[in-house]
């Protein structure tokens, strides 16, 4: 496992992030929301970049993980932000790929936007562009809006789900899938038709907005949400596999 460091973001918060050195592209490994980079795929793929010495990098958003920052108090702009830093200060040189889960997928677009002559290939694990718009009912919506927060059961954890008025209207701002995605790189996305939070139509709606015309999208039927078991992480690791050496 690579060492445990740390980036002086600004507004006295440190992102902490393992970066391995090796054979770029540089794989950079996006988790969900209120996930962190010690989760079961980004462990997978950091086991299989050590093995095939390949470069990579993953972390925690401010808020999260063992990073400095309070969680309620960020937006997904703020986290696109912690994006581009790893892209422009730590993976500084060189192309990276991208590989995000759920929100993480939403934040590679944004990314990949933001940094086109950098971001050489995406890879979506259950990408959730657009989830403050389709993830939440008009109900919810207006507690959002008139409490200033929102906390919803969590299917994996104890801890409820929190979902602040600032981080809602900065993903509603951030939307994508009410028009082409100007991304010309390669995409591939991998998505279980069994997901009880993301449907997965939403890897067909990013394939048919995204202008790449190297779009691949894969169903896994009895896949859930998370695509942790020992065979979706194979599964996974192939895809990137590939995907690299194709570059």
């Amino acid at each position: 496992m690579a060492d445990l460091s740390y980036f002086e973001a600004g507004d006295d918060i440190r992102l902490a992030y393992r970066h391995r050195t090796g054979l770029g592209p540089t794989l950079i490994f996006l988790p969900g929301y209120a996930s962190d980079m010690d989760g079961a795929k980004a462990g997978a793929l950091d086991a299989w970049a050590a093995t095939a010495g390949r470069a990579m990098l993953r972390f925690d958003y401010a808020g999260c993980g063992r990073s400095g920052g309070d969680f309620e108090s960020r937006t997904l702009h703020d986290w696109l932000g912690d994006v581009l830093a790893m892209i422009d200060a730590v993976a500084a040189g060189g192309p990276v790929v991208l590989v995000g889960s759920s929100m993480g997928g939403w934040l590679m677009l944004l990314a990949a936007l933001a940094r086109p002559r950098r971001v050489a290939g995406l890879v979506g694990v259950a990408a959730a562009p657009d989830f403050t718009s389709w993830g939440f009912t008009e109900v919810e919506k207006m507690t959002i809006l008139s409490e200033g927060r929102l906390e919803r059961p969590n299917p994996h954890g104890d801890a409820p789900i929190v979902t602040t008025r600032a981080f809602w209207q900065s993903g509603e701002a951030l939307r994508l899938l009410d028009g082409e995605i100007a991304i010309d790189c390669p995409v591939r996305l991998l998505h279980g038709q069994a997901d009880a939070e993301v449907p997965w139509t939403r890897a067909h709606d990013i394939a048919r907005l995204v202008r790449s015309a190297d779009v691949q999208t894969l169903l896994v039927k009895d896949g859930d949400h998370r695509l942790s078991r020992d065979t979706d992480l194979a599964l996974l690791t192939a895809i990137v596999k590939l995907l690299l050496e194709s570059l």
